[in-house]
């Protein structure tokens, strides 16, 4: 399921941001233009399917932290909105702080998501699968027929997060399964009482954790039972004479280097930082399972400038299963790729605090929308009018 759009408007430095995507997308722009928050942004998509919307929101300090940050017009929302579209579904939501009216004073900071809207795309037609509105939700299936939906959701998660009937709700079903295997790498730690460091439990596992704390595991499975000449391939690209290993210790595992320049094997601990992250790259990108979306988030972290292009040439490869999401500082990378595969940045930049895409118009990519929608009834054509009225008291 590959994205095709993603919009973002209210959260932090992003008012309103529409980007098309491609296979590789690499977002570049100076500090402070808001490339982390787009990043972020894109996680909580994630976090919307796994269910924990309201706590990754909490974890930034709640609904007035994450909300849009400039100044707003008296006719703007205060709200938060998330979208993509890609080549089967369309998805969006909306949400805003609950208040101490709907929700007890403790959790007034919660998400209150106000709209959720899914669709199937199908031979240029979208067709409705649900329809959430304030305390209402509707359903139907991809032929039009309403569906009774049962399930209990609360008013800060997600229709996704609530289903688990993949014959009543077969479409939903491949779309929350879509969503919740996309995977997000920020950081992976390199101090000395890093984890990564450490001896580590082994069982076979396709898919490197977010904080790389299984990589022992995961790398030894991609050498046993995945792609191990891209394994090594990728290894001697960046260290013709080395050789990374996992050696067992009865249940645990530990990660070795051992080098033609020296007489002795290193363990994890003596690894350099830049050396350990590039292992974790390596296995991210390579992982048994391909996720549809891998995102990384500043990558080059501890990198020497001399790994980019091996790092870039895997990203390529990587590519052909899965869609990336590249954020980064490095003009070397960015370069790399583009150098590589012909594939563009994506710029922002700064402008008077908000988040902008420079090149193509004041929010990004403002095309029509040229899908025909099936399956409405007569009678929605009003929804939008408890929209106007979702944010009480909103400043100008």
């Amino acid at each position: 399921m590959a994205l095709i759009d993603f919009k973002v408007s209210g959260y932090r430095s992003i008012k309103d941001l529409w980007l098309k995507l491609k296979p590789v997308n690499v977002i570049v722009g100076p500090n402070g233009c808001g490339k982390s928050n787009l990043y972020r942004s894109m996680y909580l998509l994630h976090c919307v399917a796994r269910g924990n919307l309201a706590q990754a929101i909490a974890e930034e300090g709640g609904m007035e932290s994450v909300m849009w940050a400039g100044k707003r017009g008296k006719y703007d929302k205060a709200a938060l909105t998330l979208s993509f579209r890609s080549d089967k579904f369309e998805y969006t939501m909306e949400c805003a702080p609950a208040g101490e009216v709907a929700r007890p004073r403790p959790f007034a900071s919660d998400p209150e998501i106000k709209r959720e809207d899914i669709f199937l795309i199908k031979d240029g037609h979208k067709h409705t699968l649900i329809k959430r509105r304030r305390g209402f939700i509707e359903a139907k299936s991809a032929e039009g027929k309403k569906i009774e939906y049962t399930l209990k959701v609360m008013d800060n998660e997600s229709v996704l997060s609530a289903l688990r009937d993949p014959f009543k709700f077969p479409e939903l079903f491949a779309l929350r399964e879509e969503m919740l295997g996309w995977r997000f790498y920020h950081h992976f730690r390199t101090d000395s009482e890093s984890p990564l460091r450490k001896s580590q439990i082994g069982v076979l596992t396709p898919v490197l954790s977010h904080d790389g704390h299984d990589i022992a595991a995961a790398f030894e499975s991609i050498r046993a039972a995945g792609d191990g000449g891209a394994l090594k391939e990728a290894l001697e690209d960046a260290f013709p004479s080395s050789d990374i290993s996992v050696t067992a210790d009865g249940s645990r595992r530990v990660m070795t280097m051992t080098s033609k320049d020296f007489g002795r094997p290193f363990d994890a601990q003596e690894f350099s930082d830049g050396t350990l992250q590039y292992i974790c790259l390596v296995t991210a990108l390579l992982s048994l399972r391909a996720p549809t979306l891998l995102a990384l988030n500043e990558p080059e972290a501890s990198l020497h400038p001399q790994l980019f292009e091996p790092l870039a040439r895997l990203i390529l490869r990587a590519s052909n299963d899965t869609q990336i999401w590249l954020t980064t500082h490095s003009t070397e990378l960015a370069d790399a790729i583009l150098e590589l595969a012909g594939y563009d940045s994506l710029e922002l930049k700064n402008v008077q605090g908000e988040t902008k895409l420079k090149g193509v118009g004041l929010g990004g990519y403002k095309e029509k929308d040229d899908f025909v929608v099936e399956d409405d009834d007569d009678d929605d054509e009003g929804d939008d009018d408890d929209e106007g009225d979702d944010d009480d008291g909103e400043g100008d």
